[in-house]
């Protein structure tokens, strides 16, 4: 009986497939008609759907309070608001005139300062000191803050003018730690290092620094080239947020006449200080430096001269550096002080001694710092700059002699052995650090790209 079942089976479903494809648009319009009617069906019963506007309509209606109740008007206008700016303090500088260059209008406060001691004493005059004031939208004061580096203990100072109510206000001076960043930049040179570190904002001291560092190796009075450019990478001592000064040359790149020289501060675990080293490990650190006033101008060599007193022509025996009265005069090597006193046409001066029989002078100094027997490091200030003795205006005479002869200062800098090399055993640590200030030197130097473009 199964077997007869599905025998019919099939023989229906062959009969309906040759009827399929012997008459398809027949098959097609059949089924169409039927979707059709199916439709129309369902469009005849929705259509026996009330009419929405035909339906009841109720009002509900539920009181509600007012949030507004009981309130003023005026209580409803929008927040005050603050804002704040921050300026330089100006040797020339008035309460009125630093208040008006922040965007304050406030009388009060300004006659507040001019008769606060503390504000006339750590403001009022102190060129270069950082102010901010933070104002209502009416320009009223609200609180003006000054901050400065009174020493070199890595605190700053802070002095808080503050409203304490209306035409009201009170001072106060608080003491706290800066915190050191780094900062990255770079430039171009075009005229002078000077100009392109200005250009770069880059502080001074940065800039001297830098000189130093390279000067055993750039002649930067003579041998910089138009398109030299330099990438450093330096300590920021901030306060607040706000940078009050800088702090050493992190590592440096400088790249003159198409050479390359590179600097990176280091210090060995254990040691006492550190020094600057080539990206190699090699020191850059001399046993003379190159000049023993900071990147001063060379007036006269070590040559034959006409003598600005004697007005005869004679031997200069040392080099002249022109720097003016007060300017700090350092020792170019590791020594005793063999003499400090005045001596005939030298004025005030100093004799340093060194190793192998190396002696330096310093002369027409406006004061000495040292004493005769005393230990000096490489570095350490012996002096100021003056014009005493045989002198016609101040600078400072160095001369350097061997065995007691006079040698040219410039020569035996020249000549001078370097120290040595990073230790192999702080060779890993001084590895990765080399490879990070490649990277930051790097990203300076694209600054220094983007700022030219």
């Amino acid at each position: 009986m199964i077997h007869g079942l599905t025998t019919a089976s099939s023989a229906l479903l062959d009969r309906l497939s040759r009827t399929i494809q012997q008459h398809p648009k027949r098959i097609t319009a059949a089924v169409a008609a039927i979707l059709l009617t199916g439709g129309g069906g369902a469009f005849a019963v929705a259509s026996f759907a009330p009419d929405p506007a035909e339906l009841p309509v109720r009002m509900v209606s539920y009181p509600v309070e007012s949030l507004a109740e009981n309130l003023v008007l005026g209580e409803l206008e929008a927040p005050g608001f603050s804002l704040f700016r921050s300026e330089q303090v100006r040797s020339s500088d008035t309460p009125e005139s630093l208040l008006q260059r922040m965007g304050v209008a406030d009388p009060a406060a300004a006659a507040f300062m001019r008769g606060d001691t503390p504000v006339r004493q750590n403001v009022l005059g102190r060129t270069g000191r950082i102010v901010s004031a933070e104002t209502t939208d009416d320009h009223r004061l609200i609180r003006l803050t000054v901050r400065w580096v009174p020493d070199d203990s890595g605190n700053f100072r802070r002095l808080i003018v503050e409203r304490t109510g209306d035409n009201k206000f009170a001072t106060r001076i608080e003491t706290a730690k800066m915190t050191t960043n780094s900062r990255l930049a770079g430039g171009i040179i075009h005229s002078s290092l000077f100009a392109a570190t200005d250009a770069s904002n880059i502080p001074d001291a940065v800039a001297v620094q830098m000189a130093e560092l390279f000067s055993g190796n750039i002649d930067f009075r003579r041998s910089l080239r138009k398109g030299d450019r330099f990438s450093v990478v330096y300590e920021t001592l901030e306060a607040d947020g706000e940078p009050l000064s800088s702090g050493r040359v992190l590592s440096a790149e400088f790249v003159n006449n198409g050479k390359t020289h590179e600097a990176v501060w280091f210090q060995e675990p254990g040691a006492a200080k550190g020094a600057y080293y080539t990206l190699d490990g090699e020191s850059m650190r001399r046993a003379y430096l190159t000049s023993p006033v900071e990147f001063s101008r060379v007036t006269s060599g070590f040559k034959m001269r006409l003598h600005p007193i004697l007005k005869t022509w004679r031997a200069h025996l040392g080099t002249d550096f022109a720097a003016p009265t007060g300017t700090a005069v350092r020792t170019v090597g590791d020594g005793v002080v063999e003499f400090a006193g005045v001596q005939n046409g030298f004025g005030n001066v100093v004799f340093v001694k060194h190793r192998n029989q190396h002696v330096t002078v310093y002369a027409h100094l406006s004061r000495i710092d040292v004493r005769q027997g005393q230990s000096v490091e490489q570095g350490q200030n012996l002096g100021a700059v003056g014009a005493t003795g045989w002198a016609t205006g101040p600078h400072l005479h160095f001369e350097f002699r061997v065995n007691g002869v006079h040698q040219d200062p410039m020569t035996i800098v020249a000549q001078s052995e370097a120290a040595a090399p990073v230790s192999k055993a702080s060779r890993p640590a001084f590895d990765r650090l080399a490879a990070n200030m490649r990277i930051q030197l790097s990203a300076a130097a694209q600054i220094e790209q983007a700022s030219a473009e």
